[in-house]
C-alpha cells in the first residue's frame, strides 16, 4: 500500500508530521482490494445501493460493504458520500461498517500497488496483474486485443466493451499500462481475460519504463559465440555484427516486427535465410503465440543492386496496413547483400518521414556518408578496408549466430555455399569449405547448392519461396532426401539453360586488346542472348567472362551490354567501378549513368539514346586501368 496525505473535508490541509493527531480517513484508489484495507480504519466511502436494514457502500471498485441501519442516524441515496468504518470482515468474505461522523480529520490516499506478476511466470488460471508497455492493439470483430510486453515476455490481452467496439480508447500503442486479469488459454496461447486496464503516468510510467529499458538491455545482449574459423579480417567486423544482433534482439522483445531486403541471388539467401531461422527461434521463445514469426517476420529478395522505389513502396503500404488493420508497429528494415549505396537513399529517405528503423549488412562498395545519416547500424567490410572477399553470408551466419547459437549445426555449411556463390578468393574459403565436408558436403556438391539457389532465385522473382530456398540450403528442412533431389535437379536444369545461353551467344562475343594489354570482350545481349529466361543477363556476362578467363590465362574485361545498361566483370584489372560510374556520369553529358559494384565487377544504368557515348567512355578508361594480378572477378554480377 502506498500512501499520500491530503487535505479534510472541511479544507483544513492535513500533514505527514508527527504533530497532526486528527482521526484519519483513507481514500483508496479505484483498484484497490481487501488486503490494503484493516478493521478499525475510516474509509470514504459511496452509496452504492438502498436496501430496507442499512445501505451498501463502495469504498473502492474493488471493496463493498454494508452499514447496518442500527448504525445510520439518517436516511441515505444512491451516490451520496458518507465516512465508514471497517468494523468486521466476516468468514463469509462479507463487510460490515459503521457511519462515522467527525467534525476534524486527515485524508490520506491510498494507490493501489497490487503484486505484479512477470508475463513469463503467467500460467493458465491464475488471476495476476502485469505492467508493461502496449506492443500492438487489434480490434476484432468482439474484443480488442491488446499485446503487453514487459521485461520477461509479451502475451496476449483481451478486453471487452462491446462487439467490434474500441475498448480502453485511452490507451495507445506505447504506453505503459497495468492490467488485471484472469489468464486463459486461447486456441493454443496464454491471453489475458482483461478485469481492469490503467494507463500508467508520471512517476508510475516512468518507473515502469525505467525497469523494461534495463531488464530488456539486457536482454538483448548478443549471445559469446566463437567464430566458425579462424580470420583476423573478419574480427575486424564482429563488433559491428553484435550491435546489429542487439539491435534485433530487441526489436523481438518489444514485439516490433521485421522486414528484410536481400540481394536475390545465392549469397543474398545465404545471408537472409540464417538469420530469418535465428530470429524466428527468438520470437518463438519470447512470444507466446505460435504464429508469431509468421506474423512478426517477413523476408524478401531484391532484384536490383539496391532498395528500389518500387520495392520500398511495397513495403511501407504492408507495413501501414498492419499498423492500421492489426495495431503493429511499424517494423524495422533489416537489408542483406544489398543497401551500402547512394542508389538506397531515396528509398531510405522515403522510410524516414514515418522513422522506420533501417539495419544494413552488405559487402558491396558502400558510399558511407550518404548512408549513414539514415542508418541505425550498417556492417561492411570496405569501412574497415577490407572487400567484397567477405561475402554478406559469412556475416550473416555469425550474424543468425550471435542471436540465437542453437542454430549453429544446421549452419556451419552455409559460409562455404555463399562464398562459392559470390566466387571469393578470401584466404579461408579452404577452412569453409573444409569445415562444410565435415558436415558431409563436398565442394561439387556446395558448387550446386549454389547454383540451384541462383536459379531458384531466377523463378521466384518478388517470392521469398521459403520452403523452397530452405529445402535447397538444407537449412530447416526436415528431409535430407528432398533436400539433395532438389538440389540435383535444380542444378542440372541451371547447367541446361546456362549451355543453352553461351551456345547462341559465344559466336557473337567481340574482342579487342587494350593498350594495356588487357583482352575486352563486348556482347550485345539484347541482339544475341535469350531474354527474359535463365540465366538473366548479369549472369549470362559472368559465364562468358569465366570462358574467357580461362582460354587466355591473362587479364581480361567483359562487358555485356543492353539497350539501357551494361554488365561489367574484369579479372587482373584493377576496374574501381563505383569511381568509373561517379566519372561517366558527369563527363557524359546526358547519358543518366548510375550504378556500381566492387572493384572488379558492377552494373550500371543510362539513357538508351546515349548509350555508344557511354560505352565507348566506358572502354576508355578501361584502357587506363591498372593491371593487377593480385584482383580477379571473384563476385557475382547483379541480375538485370
Amino acid at each position: 500500500m502506498t500512501v499520500e496525505n491530503a487535505g479534510d473535508s472541511g479544507g483544513e490541509s492535513g500533514s505527514n508530521s508527527d504533530g497532526d493527531s486528527r482521526p484519519v480517513v483513507y481514500d483508496l484508489a479505484p483498484n484497490c482490494t481487501l488486503e490494503d484495507t484493516e478493521v478499525g480504519a475510516n474509509y470514504h466511502a459511496v452509496v452504492n445501493g438502498v436496501v430496507e436494514y442499512g445501505v451498501f457502500v463502495d469504498i473502492s471498485d474493488e471493496v463493498s460493504g454494508l452499514v447496518h441501519e442500527s448504525n445510520l442516524d439518517r436516511t441515505y441515496e444512491v451516490g451520496d458520500r458518507l465516512i465508514v468504518s471497517l468494523d468486521e470482515v466476516r468468514e463469509n468474505g462479507d463487510l460490515a461498517f459503521d457511519a462515522v461522523s467527525l467534525s476534524d480529520y486527515r485524508t490520506v490516499t491510498v494507490d493501489y500497488e497490487p503484486d505484479i506478476t512477470p508475463i513469463a511466470e503467467v500460467e493458465a488460471g491464475m488471476d495476476v496483474f502485469v505492467e508493461g508497455v502496449v506492443a500492438q492493439i487489434k480490434q476484432t470483430g468482439g474484443p480488442t486485443v491488446f499485446r503487453i510486453a514487459d521485461d520477461t515476455g509479451i502475451v496476449s490481452a483481451a478486453a471487452f466493451e462491446d462487439a467490434g467496439v474500441r475498448a480502453h480508447p485511452e490507451v495507445e500503442l506505447d504506453d505503459a499500462v497495468r492490467v488485471s486479469g484472469t489468464a486463459e488459454s486461447h486456441e493454443g496461447a496464454l491471453q489475458l481475460e482483461v478485469n481492469s486496464m490503467t494507463r500508467l503516468t508520471d512517476e508510475a510510467a516512468e518507473s515502469t519504463r525505467e525497469r523494461l529499458e534495463n531488464a530488456l538491455s539486457e536482454r538483448a545482449e548478443p549471445n559469446e559465440v566463437e567464430p566458425l574459423v579462424e580470420w583476423p579480417a573478419f574480427e575486424k567486423l564482429r563488433d559491428d555484427l553484435r550491435d546489429v544482433a542487439r539491435l534485433l534482439r530487441r526489436t523481438v522483445l518489444e514485439g516490433r516486427p521485421i522486414r528484410v531486403r536481400h540481394h536475390a541471388d545465392g549469397d543474398g539467401m545465404c545471408a537472409s535465410v540464417p538469420v530469418q531461422l535465428a530470429l524466428e527461434n527468438f520470437i518463438s521463445e519470447v512470444h507466446d503465440d505460435e504464429d508469431a514469426p509468421r506474423h512478426l517476420f517477413k523476408r524478401l529478395p531484391s532484384k536490383a543492386p539496391f532498395y528500389e522505389m518500387e520495392d520500398v513502396t511495397r513495403d511501407l503500404n504492408f507495413a501501414l496496413e498492419g499498423r492500421s488493420r492489426h495495431g503493429q508497429r511499424l517494423p524495422l528494415l533489416l537489408m542483406l547483400d544489398n543497401g551500402s549505396t547512394e542508389e538506397d537513399v531515396p528509398a531510405y529517405e522515403n522510410l524516414a518521414h514515418y522513422d522506420v528503423p533501417i539495419a544494413v549488412v552488405d559487402h558491396h562498395h558502400p558510399d558511407p556518408e550518404a548512408v549513414e545519416p539514415l542508418l541505425d547500424a550498417h556492417v561492411n567490410p570496405y569501412l574497415y578496408d577490407e572487400d567484397y572477399r567477405i561475402t554478406t553470408g559469412m556475416m550473416c551466419v555469425e550474424l543468425a549466430r550471435m542471436i540465437d547459437p542453437s542454430v549453429t549445426d544446421d549452419l556451419k555449411h552455409v559460409p562455404a555455399v555463399a562464398g562459392l556463390s559470390d566466387r571469393s578468393k578470401a584466404t579461408v574459403m579452404d577452412d569453409f569449405v573444409e569445415l562444410a565436408e565435415e558436415q558431409g558436403y563436398d565442394r561439387e556438391g556446395l558448387l550446386d547448392i549454389g547454383e540451384a539457389l541462383d536459379y531458384a532465385a531466377h523463378w521466384l522473382r518478388y517470392s521469398d519461396g521459403q520452403s523452397i530456398v530452405n529445402d535447397v540450403l538444407n537449412v530447416g528442412c526436415d528431409d535430407e532426401a528432398r533436400h539433395e533431389e532438389l538440389v540435383e535437379f535444380l542444378a542440372t536444369r541451371a547447367e541446361r539453360d546456362v549451355n543453352r545461353q553461351l551456345d547462341a551467344a559465344e559466336s557473337h562475343v567481340e574482342h579487342e586488346t587494350l593498350s594495356s594489354g588487357a583482352h575486352l570482350y563486348t556482347i550485345d545481349l539484347d541482339e544475341w542472348a535469350h531474354r527474359f529466361t535463365y540465366p538473366a543477363p548479369g549472369k549470362t556476362t559472368g559465364k562468358l567472362h569465366d570462358q574467357k578467363v580461362q582460354e587466355r590465362q591473362e587479364p581480361v574485361i567483359t562487358i555485356g551490354y543492353g539497350p539501357d545498361f551494361a554488365v561489367l566483370r574484369s579479372d587482373g584489372v584493377r576496374l574501381d567501378i563505383p569511381q568509373m560510374v561517379a566519372e561517366l556520369n558527369e563527363e557524359v553529358v546526358g547519358g543518366g549513368v548510375s550504378g556500381g559494384g566492387h572493384l572488379v565487377v558492377g552494373s550500371i544504368k543510362f539513357v538508351k539514346g546515349m548509350r555508344s557515348e557511354v560505352i565507348d567512355s566506358l572502354v576508355e578508361k578501361m584502357a587506363e586501368a591498372e593491371l593487377d594480378a593480385e584482383l580477379s572477378s571473384q563476385a557475382p554480377v547483379d541480375d538485370l
